[in-house]
């Protein structure tokens, strides 16, 4: 039987730490999604001056991808340290310094005011914040992870991964709302600051919120171990050293896996904007309506496809969005040239459902390929890793195609080899459904893999 400190947590205290996990998350997604949404649509002009508009947004998209060049730098210092001290100590300071940065962007003063200052101080902050969110997704993945049970893993993970439909929602509303009852004159000179403005309210919340759930159980036993080899005279070594040592074909495993996910979700949310806008010549009301309803239904997708990998497995689920992503790269620009609202709408919401597939049991698949002493440091360096070549250049990418072939098929089949490179890592990959945290196995509906004690065994060596 599982100790009481490790027993799984009862469904009341599971859906309060689910709760905690999710907000915080939705809300540093929020200040992370807003960026980009700022950088398609008003930061070419406020703080890249003097430039043709694809040049000004590439500029502004460059600033973007410095947000994402943080986070596996991000993931190393939270993820050591959160496998040292804990994960919801970690959750906080990542949450304060999103806020943080997220708040100071509103204040900035723009390129009319103080000139190339401007630009250097945004970045500075995009830094803060890709620093912030590399080390806010494993914690908050593991925290709701490692309370939950092994039959219902997936579906109970996949609930902090709906914060990044969560957050968009939130971003593109506040804007959608902005454009709506303002000028373009008046939201370029002012009205873009709200939502940044708006983020220290939030953090305040989401602060209020997370300091009241408790440690991990898992990382508790973990760490009582950890102390009683040390009393012994065991050597600790960094987990971050461990991770590499010992499992680097699961670092690689989780990049190749998150990278088709990663760079659908982008162009599909943040190149939208630019493509609708700049190509089609509609207004930008039309793109961020579009993600809008997108994402409301993506935040419902994602703990149903979770729910679904505890059924039938982490591999056939993402397998179904990487495969379907495949054919959607060239449907989902056919619709967009329509420029008929709702095709538009349509395709971003079978687009981010076909993403829902692959990042719904992601939290789960990545997480239980490491063991519980360095599973922050593992699941957060490949996941922070993937970020830099998916969702980084991702932008960058598909604008620079658009603007040297003024066609939007250049970006379909970059959109659909980065699925085809998720599709073959998953098939090559081991199943991880079922696979215990505690050393007791709880087998999961249907048959399930052969258990990994994940919790107490030591990850198998790569060579």
């Amino acid at each position: 039987m599982a100790s009481p400190e490790t027993a799984p947590a009862t469904s009341g205290s599971i859906r309060r730490i689910v709760a905690a996990s999710l907000i915080g998350t939705t809300i540093e997604w929020y200040d992370f999604f807003l960026y980009g949404s700022a950088a398609a649509l008003v930061f070419n002009e406020l703080f890249f001056p003097g430039s043709e508009p694809l040049v000004g947004t590439l500029l502004a998209f460059l600033t973007y991808a410095i947000g994402f060049a943080a986070r596996p730098l991000g993931g190393l210092v939270f993820g050591h340290y959160g496998d040292k001290i804990g994960r919801k100590r970690l959750l906080v300071l990542s949450l304060l310094l999103m806020g943080g940065a997220t708040f100071a962007m509103g204040l900035l003063p723009t390129h009319a005011s103080i000139g190339v200052g401007a630009p250097v101080l945004l970045t500075l902050l995009r830094l803060i914040q890709g620093f912030a969110l590399g080390g806010e997704w494993g914690g908050a993945v593991l925290l709701v992870f490692e309370h939950g049970d092994d039959a219902s893993r997936g579906f109970w993970a996949s609930w902090p991964q709906a914060g990044a439909p969560g957050g968009n929602l939130l971003a593109t509303g506040v804007l959608a709302v902005l454009a709506a009852v303002q000028s373009d004159a008046a939201f370029l000179a002012w009205g873009w600051r709200i939502p940044f403005l708006l983020s220290g309210v939030l953090v305040m919340i989401g602060l209020w919120i997370r300091v009241s759930v408790s440690e991990s159980p898992v990382f508790l036993e973990a760490q009582a171990r950890a102390a009683e080899q040390a009393a012994a005279g065991a050597e600790a070594k960094p987990p971050v050293a461990e991770v590499f040592r010992t499992n680097w074909r699961g670092v690689l495993t989780a990049i190749g896996t998150r990278l088709g996910e990663n760079i659908s979700y982008y162009v599909i949310t943040a190149f939208l904007l630019v493509y609708v806008t700049s190509h089609l010549g509609l207004p930008k009301s039309d793109g961020l309506n579009a993600v809008l309803i997108g994402s409301a239904v993506h935040f419902v997708a994602i703990p149903a496809w979770g729910a679904l990998s505890d059924r039938i497995g982490r591999r056939a689920v993402t397998l179904i969005g990487s495969v379907g992503m495949i054919g959607w790269a060239f449907a989902f620009f056919a619709l967009l040239d329509s420029k008929s609202f709702p095709v538009i709408a349509a395709a971003v919401t079978v687009g981010l459902l076909l993403h829902g597939a692959m990042y719904g049991p992601q939290a789960a698949f990545i997480s239980e390929m490491f063991a519980t002493e360095v599973r922050y440091s593992g699941a957060s360096m490949g996941s922070q890793l993937a970020s830099i070549l998916g969702g980084a250049l991702a932008p960058i990418i598909a604008v620079a195609l658009l603007r040297d072939y003024d066609s939007s098929l250049p970006v379909s089949v970059y959109l659909a080899a980065a699925a085809a490179v998720t599709t073959l890592t998953v098939l090559v990959a081991k199943e991880t459904r079922g696979r215990s945290l505690t050393g007791e196995h709880t087998p999961a509906r249907g048959p399930v893999p052969a258990t990994r004690r994940a919790g107490h065994d030591p990850v198998p060596a790569d060579n």
